[in-house]
């Protein structure tokens, strides 16, 4: 972001919340929604979520816990966070205990890979089967491995960001809506960091609150197999011709997608 009379640009912040039912098989269309913020501070998710309750499934990044402890969410923590640790770990060489851990979370993802696209009940009692006692044996199996490895290194670490959010960490067992990860916002992040060597500037808080409006448009399209050229061009048409100001959900993307089938198919 440029920074007028302070001689230097500062960093602006998109905050992405995406939402895909699609692996339980529920009726919403998969979004994403960019939030622009100048910074990361705590108040920007508790302003962004104002009203919001149920389960937010999120990072490990400290500022969600605050709308939990004030009872309005429930958090849900990312397996492939921790996973990612672990991999770092073991990809520097010999790392027995990391190696462990991620062959015991790979048998979580293919329970995942097995129950995909099954209804929330389904999910629910495959996992509570399944993964449940995977769960509980590797907590146990943290627990004896932390106490036997220096608290400074860098597996006592992976393994106490692991543990620290372990609540969180087990709550897609017990509601077949909720995802083992938080990738489906991993994903819908990926092609704004491609494109920010490209796009290094936004210009002003304006034109990252812009960009954010743009890319949430173009996003949700990706996510619902639209071609985001097709649909802003006709859409811009629609506003310039005069659509009508209280019917402008109708030009939200899958709701237009839908529109532009059934004119088809007459």
């Amino acid at each position: 972001m440029l920074n007028p009379g302070r001689g230097r640009t500062k960093t602006g912040q998109l905050w992405a919340y995406a939402r895909d039912d699609r692996p339980w098989g529920g009726p919403a269309p998969p979004a994403v929604a960019y939030v622009y913020a100048p910074d990361r501070k705590a108040e920007r998710p508790a302003a962004h979520l104002q009203g919001f309750r149920g389960v937010l499934q999120v990072d490990g990044y400290a500022g969600y816990r605050a709308l939990a402890e004030a009872g309005q969410v429930q958090l849900a923590f990312c397996w492939a966070h921790v996973r990612r640790r672990f991999f770092e770990i073991a990809q520097s060489g010999n790392a027995p205990i990391a190696t462990a851990a991620l062959v015991r979370i790979a048998e979580l993802y293919a329970i995942e890979a097995d129950i995909r696209g099954c209804d929330p009940k389904a999910r629910r009692a495959a996992r509570q089967d399944r993964s449940r006692p995977i769960v509980e044996t590797l907590r146990s199996w943290l627990e004896a491995q932390l106490a036997a490895v220096s608290q400074k290194s860098a597996i006592a670490e992976a393994i106490r960001y692991a543990l620290s959010r372990w609540v969180g960490l087990t709550r897609f067992l017990d509601d077949g809506r909720v995802e083992i990860d938080s990738n489906v916002v991993e994903r819908a992040i990926r092609p704004l960091a491609l494109n920010r060597k490209n796009a290094l500037f936004a210009g002003s808080d304006g034109g990252g609150e812009h960009w954010a409006i743009l890319a949430s448009l173009i996003e949700t399209c990706k996510l619902n197999a639209i071609d985001p050229h097709a649909y802003l061009a006709d859409v811009f048409a629609r506003l310039v011709a005069g659509h009508p100001i209280n019917r402008i959900e109708d030009l939200l993307p899958w709701r237009w997608a839908a529109a532009q089938q059934a004119q088809r198919a007459a």
